[in-house]
């Protein structure tokens, strides 16, 4: 710890020796620096707060295309824009001097750094210019960043009330020359889809319409299969029937008691249980079987000869054979005529694959061009639509909050704090320097670092001793020193005070 404070004390004394090195240095630094400050133009920031009103309750049931906050985050990215900013330029005193594209895309980059558009809420925008050209005073700078901000107003006015209604008639204009256009490509399309449709009818709506209507036919062909054998099990069923029916009754008084007659009877009455919902369990099912059984046997033994009256049920299942029998017959031309177009289709697809591709291709384009035909269309409606709104009644409304400032104080650079700096900035170069030079010299301050360099004791030091001519001229000395110090202070502290009396100056 004590090398340390040697090695401070041992630093103060060489800065110390050589403090009117020190001092010039730091007045050369800061009269340096002071001058690059003074030469810094100040500069000049102008604010403006808009309120935007979105709140259009036509516009938001009519969903107009994109709305009031598409229009906002438009005028967000274009406010800015190199076509926004000439008109600045051209309009204000930042256009002076600018002859030539080159001088004019220097100017709208510097104003694009310049220009700020910030969003404190959904709809309040805080519009800022901050300027400072060298060759205008500081009084011209502040009027022009105020100028600057209210062109931008204006160009916000500009863009989204006056211009937004003509950006939707000349988007009408444009949407009706590409309906005319997709019209007459539509119209031209349609007539080569009729033509070849002519020419093969069995390929109508291409590849995928082919397809489609094969799977029709499978369908229908797999129902009308069904349908046939539920008919031919009904038809087979009916057979049965007339199989055990009689064809005749006894028709006579005199035959009410043959067997045939009986016969009859009885299989009337058991068809009569059986309709009743009677299972063959059931005893008066099985005992009206039995009686049946045996007036059949009896039936057999009777003259066939014997006369009678026709059996109506025997006729009623004829009428109920015929039905079925042209019910089988239509299920089966169906058939065959479903079985007839899938052969033909498949037939089509396996021997003519190019003439499949053509129609898929015809058809794909008709689709697509219909498609946008119709996305044009709806997209004009909406865009007329729009336009009647914004004639009515603009969907877009803005009011300025605040107007723009006119600035009194700079915005930067903020040279009271630059000239302290440079103050102490010249300060450390000059102690810098003076320790610097001290290091290069090959003496010692103190016996310690005699006795550390050489590695040697050292037995003694001789005090330096002034006369009183020495003494006088020291003090005079000290005396200029200390006046040269405060003037390099009095120096800052007057260039701080001017800046604050041309603050204060600014119109």
């Amino acid at each position: 710890m004590n090398e340390v404070f040697e090695d401070l004390r041992t630093a103060v004394y060489s800065v110390w020796r050589r403090r009117w090195l020190a001092l010039c240095v730091a007045w050369g630094v800061c009269v340096l620096g002071w001058l690059v400050v003074a030469l810094i133009p100040n500069k000049y920031e102008s604010n403006a707060r808009i309120y935007v009103q979105l709140d259009d309750v036509l516009a938001e049931q009519l969903e107009i295309a994109g709305g009031a906050e598409r229009d906002i985050t438009r005028v967000r990215q274009t406010l800015t824009s190199s076509v926004n900013l000439e008109k600045v330029i051209r309009s204000t005193r930042l256009g002076e001097g600018v002859d030539d594209p080159r001088k004019m895309q220097s100017a709208i980059e510097s104003l694009t750094k310049a220009v700020e558009i910030k969003s404190e809420e959904d709809n309040l925008f805080e519009l800022a210019a901050e300027i400072g050209k060298s060759d205008l005073s500081d009084s011209e700078n502040a009027k022009l960043a105020q100028d600057v901000v209210q062109k931008l107003i204006d160009i916000f006015r500009e863009e989204n009330i006056a211009g937004n209604r003509g950006e939707v008639a000349e988007t009408v204009v444009f949407l009706d020359k590409q309906l005319e256009d997709r019209k007459e490509e539509l119209e031209a399309a349609e007539q080569r889809r009729i033509a070849f449709e002519s020419e093969h009818p069995d390929l109508i709506g291409g590849a995928d319409g082919v397809s489609s209507r094969l799977q029709t036919i499978r369908s229908e062909l797999r129902d009308v299969e069904a349908d046939l054998a539920a008919a031919s099990a009904a038809l087979a069923g009916i057979d049965g029937q007339l199989a055990g029916t009689p064809r005749t009754v006894a028709g006579g008084a005199g035959d009410t008691g043959s067997a045939r007659a009986a016969l009859g009877q009885a299989q009337s009455n058991l068809a009569g249980l059986q309709a009743r919902g009677l299972t063959d369990s059931h005893p008066d099912v099985v005992s009206a079987k039995k009686q049946v059984d045996l007036l059949r046997r009896q039936a057999a033994n009777e003259n066939p000869n014997t006369t009678g009256s026709p059996n109506p049920a025997y006729s009623a299942l004829l009428s109920i054979k015929s039905e079925r029998q042209a019910n089988v017959q239509a299920l089966s031309a169906r058939k065959a005529a479903l079985n007839a177009d899938l052969s033909s289709l498949m037939a089509n697809q396996a021997d003519e694959p190019a003439v499949a591709a053509e129609a898929n291709r015809i058809s794909r384009d008709y689709t697509v061009l219909k498609d946008k035909y119709d996305e044009l269309l709806n997209n004009r409606e909406e865009m007329r639509l729009r336009g009647q709104v914004e004639n009515e009644r603009s969907s877009f409304k803005f009011e300025v909050i605040d107007p723009p400032t006119s600035p009194r104080v700079p915005s930067a650079p903020n040279r009271p704090l630059l000239l302290l700096g440079v103050l102490f900035a010249g300060i450390a170069a000059g102690v810098g320097a003076a320790f610097a030079i001290g290091q290069l010299k090959s003496t010692f301050s103190t016996t310690g670092g005699l006795e550390r360099a050489l590695d040697l004791p050292v037995l003694g030091a001789i005090s330096q001793t002034l006369t009183d001519a020495k003494r006088q001229l020291q003090r005079k000395r000290m005396k200029q020193f200390y006046g040269a110090s405060a003037a390099l202070g009095g120096l800052c502290v007057a260039l701080l005070a001017i800046e604050f009396v041309q603050r204060g100056m600014v119109a």
